[in-house]
């Protein structure tokens, strides 16, 4: 119905948790959109012109707007509503929680303990949803352009490498890009050992951060 919608953004509010509202006006009228915080981080203060891809929904007879930055991270929203038991909630929560590359190569790698950070997904949804969605996301990734890395330490190791990671506080989104620069950069063997692949991740995670 509405594709995108380009204007001045006129405020943007947090309404509790990760739950960010746009105000946009376009040609004098403001529109509320619900964004994920990743965007709301992302955009310019008030005054701004942005465009903002939409998703229109209705529930419970209630009309409402979802932003998004590019158009790629609406299509995985929208494969992420079709999923039974996923609400829009869970859909940014997923969003927020991993950068859409990584979030796709995620759900087709069935790495579901990488999904289970995002709040409110637990184990039986993570798995549900690389279930439904592999093949759906392996087509979509095809004709939207997206490169999906296939570096990485064996399945064998993988969840103790990122459960470790994640246990000294990197988030999801730092793990998976960590691994994938030692992978593809440092050039680390998949069946390097585990202490390794951490080794490597906490230099690479340690000088990122110095470096801002």
């Amino acid at each position: 119905m509405i594709s995108y919608l380009k204007g001045i953004v006129a405020g943007i509010q947090n309404h509790g948790g990760n739950r960010y509202i746009l105000t946009l006006e376009v040609n004098g009228i403001g529109y509320d959109l619900q964004i994920p915080a990743r965007m709301a981080q992302q955009l310019p203060e008030s005054g701004g012109e942005v465009q903002v891809f939409t998703h229109y929904q209705i529930r419970e007879e209630m009309p409402f707007l979802y932003g998004f930055a590019s158009p790629g991270e609406r299509d995985v929203f929208r494969h992420l509503l079709s999923v039974s038991g996923i609400g829009a909630a869970l859909a940014i929560a997923l969003l927020d929680t991993l950068e859409l590359p990584e979030l796709v190569q995620t759900i087709i790698t069935g790495n579901v303990q990488l999904l289970i950070q995002a709040p409110g997904v637990g184990k039986k949804t993570a798995e549900r949803i690389c279930l439904e969605l592999k093949s759906k996301l392996i087509e979509w990734r095809k004709t939207a352009g997206f490169f999906v890395a296939t570096g990485g330490p064996a399945p064998g190791i993988l969840e103790e490498v990122q459960m470790t990671l994640l246990a000294l506080g990197y988030t999801p989104s730092e793990v998976s890009h960590a691994l994938h620069v030692v992978s593809e950069d440092i050039g680390l063997p998949k069946d390097a050992y585990v202490e390794d692949w951490i080794k490597q991740a906490i230099a690479h995670l340690s000088s990122s951060e110095c470096s801002h």
